[in-house]
């Protein structure tokens, strides 16, 4: 399968902790395998941080998805427990580092899931507000695109990755 990474910069090789904390999945290397998606990431990027957007291209065998000495956590869509890991992966405050719904611990090596965009940020900011409860939060997702996100946590699971070229 190939994987795209969208940045401001060709990716010869991945520094786990050049990554930033905080986000869906927590700290890790974020691949799709939606090249148009690694391209509007790779603007956005250059946008905020300067920088030519870049597309660096992977090969990863999807067979490791079945390598039961990886802790690989899988989202197959929008749910209750994929909103909460989003929600508590991206909170700072989130104490609980070792709850199987957070991953600030980098406890999954590989986290496969739908992308929680930024066309989500009001609805998920109205259920952090208890302005809606979890129910209305997951009903909200089924009205929005949802796109795949591969991250990768630590070095073994770096290792599946190999770099192809750039785009």
């Amino acid at each position: 399968m190939i994987l795209y990474h969208g940045s401001n910069l060709y990716i010869q090789k991945v520094e786990l902790e050049r990554c930033r904390p905080y986000k869906d999945f927590g700290r890790g290397f974020y691949c799709t395998t939606i090249k148009n998606q690694a391209e509007l990431m790779a603007t956005r990027v250059s946008a905020i941080f300067g920088g030519s957007p870049s597309i660096t291209q992977f090969e990863f065998d999807e067979s490791v998805m079945g390598d039961t000495s990886l802790n690989i956590k899988k989202f197959e869509g929008a749910s209750k427990d994929w909103a909460m890991f989003v929600l508590n992966n991206r909170d700072r405050h989130f104490s609980q580092s070792g709850s199987p719904e957070c991953n600030h611990d980098n406890k999954y090596d590989i986290v496969v899931g739908p992308v929680a965009n930024d066309d989500l940020a009001l609805l998920f900011r109205t259920f952090t507000n208890g302005i809606i409860d979890l129910d209305a939060l997951i009903k909200g997702l089924k009205y929005k695109v949802l796109t795949d996100q591969y991250s990768f946590h630590t070095d073994r699971a770096l290792s599946y990755l190999r770099l192809v070229g750039g785009i």
